[in-house]
């Protein structure tokens, strides 16, 4: 396939599968899978994907096989689990040990889509993990490393006496902290990062002579080639550590997909309203009532086919 599948995608896929199998019958659901499934033809590979593994799931003891499902009923990021768990016990060939989404199916520390949670290590150092967050620390006597290989964080570092570096790893380089508070967000194919104390070193993987030092107040996305150009950090740019969505004077089509981070499901927006200009402060834990109040504030209206498949259009 000349398409990579991405880990969203993925996990779309594999939401739409416990839907559909919860064991209740709805016809307005159904055509919104269908209609999932042929708006892009990702979605179509990706549930190519996920019906191999559920003819793999029969193949399965009967106890294991009813375990699991029940399991992926009960929290929708156990699908993903799965996926993982019979990737790595053999059970399907179709993704590479090396990819992204492998690992991070199969992390250490993993939040759903509409999970927070704050994180102690053992040298006292505090990570608060985002949600749609996979990551995997890896601490020996030399080093204190995160791997980050999808999400966002915000890091609060502790003074080492053994003065281990404290390191933050993505699919494009390296952030290296020189202080104590700063955000790591992985964004397809580049990394964000942002610096609320002190100072961090960003270095990308293919060129570590293009190392940058970047400062408190500043922020910075970095490919594996180079590091691009320093802007000032935003305010609120971690307000979601405190359940707060804040923007300011953003694209309308940009909210929605930053919204769509917090809410499971298809949320879209329709190119005619994409560009109009919104503000404010907004809780991510409710999503509903955010929707209900664009039309109260924007010449929109919010239309749902389903619960998991909203649609913002003119009004």
């Amino acid at each position: 396939m000349t398409s990579s599948l991405d880990l969203k995608t993925l996990e779309a896929a594999a939401t739409w599968y416990v839907q559909l199998n919860d064991g209740t019958v709805n016809e307005a659901r159904t055509q919104a899978w269908q209609a999932w499934i042929t708006s892009d033809p990702l979605h179509s590979q990706a549930w190519e994907r996920v019906e191999t593994l559920q003819r793999q799931w029969a193949l399965m003891p009967r106890q294991a096989a009813l375990s699991s499902l029940d399991a992926a009923k009960t929290q929708r990021r156990d699908v993903l689990k799965l996926l993982g768990m019979l990737v790595a016990a053999g059970g399907c060939t179709w993704m590479a040990a090396d990819q992204i989404p492998y690992r991070s199916m199969l992390a250490q520390q993993r939040t759903g889509t509409r999970e927070r949670r704050t994180l102690q290590l053992d040298d006292g150092s505090q990570l608060e993990l985002n949600a749609g967050t996979a990551l995997d620390v890896r601490f020996d006597s030399k080093q204190r490393v995160i791997q980050l290989y999808s999400g966002e964080i915000e890091v609060q570092t502790a003074k080492d006496p053994a003065l281990r570096p404290f390191i933050v790893q993505t699919g494009e380089g390296s952030v290296r902290a020189l202080g104590t508070r700063f955000s790591v967000r992985q964004l397809p194919e580049q990394t964000l990062v942002g610096v609320l104390q002190s100072a961090v070193q960003v270095c990308p993987s293919q060129h570590v002579e293009r190392t940058l030092r970047l400062e408190a107040g500043q922020q910075v996305a970095f490919s594996r080639d180079e590091v691009h150009k320093v802007r000032p950090l935003p305010a609120g740019s971690t307000a979601w550590v405190q359940g707060m969505l804040s923007v300011d004077d953003w694209r309308l089509g940009d909210f929605i997909e930053e919204l769509g981070r917090y809410r499971p499901g298809v949320l879209r927006c329709a190119a005619s309203v994409r560009g109009m200009s919104i503000s404010g402060a907004f809780r991510i834990d409710d999503t509903d009532t955010v929707l209900e109040n664009l039309s109260k504030t924007l010449p929109v209206k919010v239309s749902y086919l389903t619960r998991y498949w909203v649609s913002i259009e003119p009004a």
